[in-house]
């Protein structure tokens, strides 16, 4: 089974955030890799790495960016693969995180999701790959529907609820 995506994190601290997008493509049945790489203190890791990363059949790479929050963006400034970047957590509620993926230089983008985001992360991944893979976009539109059913229910529920001035 060779990976098809890849999920960075400068170290595994960020691991208990990183899970909730492994266990999206674990869902989907999709092969992926996990890996510690820090932008500051393996930068030759990194490189090899991402100039390697396609020929060996990655096709999407999520990347997390803690405190600097350099990785994702040092990642997409070395392949033509789609990064996708998850801000943690780690110092000002995210907001540096999440400032320093969405301000890349034109030229180099990284997608980017809300801070600790990574069940979108891994969501993401999966529509980017689903555009070439038809069996993997049947998955993903069952995935869609049971998201409906699921607040469909949920209102449901709620309509059994009772107060004595709820209308509804």
């Amino acid at each position: 089974m060779e990976a098809r995506v890849s999920i960075i994190m400068g170290s595994t601290s960020d691991l208990s955030v990183m899970e909730a997008a492994a266990k999206v493509l674990n869902d989907f049945e999709i092969p992926f890799e996990i890996n510690a790489l820090s932008a500051h203190r393996t930068p030759e890791a990194v490189e090899i790495f991402a100039k390697g990363a396609k020929a060996r059949g990655i096709q999407v790479i999520i990347a997390a960016a803690g405190m600097a929050a350099h990785l994702p963006g040092v990642i997409a400034a070395m392949t033509t693969l789609p990064v996708i970047g998850v801000p943690i957590n780690a110092s000002l509620n995210g907001l540096d995180s999440l400032l320093a993926i969405v301000q890349m230089p034109p030229g180099i983008p990284v997608a980017t999701v809300a801070v600790n985001g990574a069940q979108n992360a891994g969501i993401l991944a999966v529509q980017m790959m689903a555009l070439g893979d038809q069996q993997l976009a049947n998955k993903l539109d069952t995935f869609k529907e049971d998201l409906k059913l699921k607040i469909e229910k949920a209102n449901k529920d709620l309509s059994e609820i009772k107060f004595r001035f709820k209308t509804n």
